[in-house]
């Protein structure tokens, strides 16, 4: 007995396939289509919402929205994900009409959409609550750490801005001690001239004085840490043990159908007191 085997790649069919033949009917995908195409994209205030009459045409802000909410149901978070779902999966080709955005244009999307976003996945999860698909009766909270933009580098607390400071102290200390001795001693191995470390010790000096601006910002902000290049983000620890500058996002999941409920970002590194 044979295996069972597929079509041959290269045989012609009289009649073509159409692609709604792959999506069944009651595929999660025909909900989002059906859902995004009622919405008011300018009520909404969707960037782009309104096609210019010149230029080069945009790509219309229900497609961009719609290849969003699929990542979204799917765990896809990544734009270059989704954009390599555009080219392969069958679902995103039905959703997009077989248009493939590129990442930056879904990145660009998800960053001028804020706003919009909240208020359609707000009124989402009313319409689901219309639908009895949550159940009201169990739901699970828990929090993942997300890393920020801002390095590990940028970020200063009060015992790092002292050990930098205390580090810098010394390094000008011995900068100084090397121009103290290169006026006593004279050798022919090459040193760094005068003016070599002077412009190092200013360097130095620079740098201590950004600290102690660090310092008084603390002190009168009563915080515990600054991030430089994400000022909300804050020194977590993560679940691979590993300390990142993050964001802790609390998320409640309702039982019966695994539907987001509602969502919460945090500052504080730990779960405790998130259920209040």
């Amino acid at each position: 007995m044979g295996y069972i085997k597929g079509e041959e790649r290269s045989q012609s069919i009289l009649f073509p396939e159409s692609i709604d033949d792959y999506i069944g009917e009651d595929n999660s995908v025909r909900v989002i289509e059906e859902y995004v195409e009622q919405l008011d994209m300018k009520q909404l205030d969707f960037k782009k919402a309104s096609c210019s009459s010149t230029g080069r045409p945009p790509y219309n802000p229900k497609d961009l929205l719609k290849l969003y909410l699929y990542g979204y149901l799917n765990r896809v978070r990544s734009s270059r994900r989704l954009e390599h779902e555009a080219t392969r999966n069958i679902e995103v080709i039905w959703l997009l009409k077989k248009l493939k955005p590129d990442f930056k244009t879904i990145a660009d999307f998800r960053k001028d959409s804020k706003k919009a976003l909240k208020i359609v996945f707000r009124n989402f999860s009313k319409l689901c609550d219309q639908w009895e698909l949550f159940g009201k009766e169990l739901v699970a909270i828990d929090g993942s750490k997300f890393r920020a933009c801002n390095s590990k580098r940028n970020n200063y607390n009060r015992k790092k801005l002292e050990r930098n400071i205390k580090y810098i102290d010394e390094k000008v200390a011995k900068y100084m001690q090397e121009l103290d001795d290169g006026d006593l001693v004279e050798t022919c191995d090459k040193k760094p001239t005068a003016q070599e470390i002077e412009k190092r010790v200013q360097e130095l000096k620079n740098r201590k004085k950004k600290y102690e601006t660090y310092q008084k910002q603390l002190d009168t902000n009563e915080k515990n840490e600054i991030s430089t290049t994400d000022p909300d983000a804050r020194l977590m620890c993560n679940n691979n043990n590993n300390v990142d500058v993050s964001y802790n996002v609390q998320t409640t999941v309702d039982a019966k159908h695994k539907l987001i409920a509602d969502f919460k970002v945090t500052q504080k590194p730990n779960d405790l007191g998130e259920l209040d």
